[in-house]
């Protein structure tokens, strides 16, 4: 068992499905309740892993239509 809360390791698992590209921009992510579904946790963890999200950046929500992966600025390897 990770001492990481569980909204943070559920935040990472959608976050590495947007960085390989499996949740593309501009496309919606699963709802909370499918996410809550999905992995066997409570709503309000998906809640919390979709705020998580939001404050990293990666995804936007807009009232009334779900919630969208954001345009990713291309990285550089330097």
């Amino acid at each position: 068992m990770s001492a990481r809360p569980l909204y943070v390791q559920l935040a990472d698992v959608i976050a590495a499905k947007i960085a390989s590209g499996q949740l593309a921009p501009d496309r919606p992510i699963p709802s909370e309740n499918h996410l809550a579904e999905e992995y066997g946790v409570a709503r309000l963890t998906a809640r919390r892993a979709a705020r998580e999200l939001r404050e990293r950046g990666l995804i936007v929500t807009v009232r009334g239509k779900g919630s969208f992966v954001v345009q990713q600025p291309p990285t550089t390897d330097a």
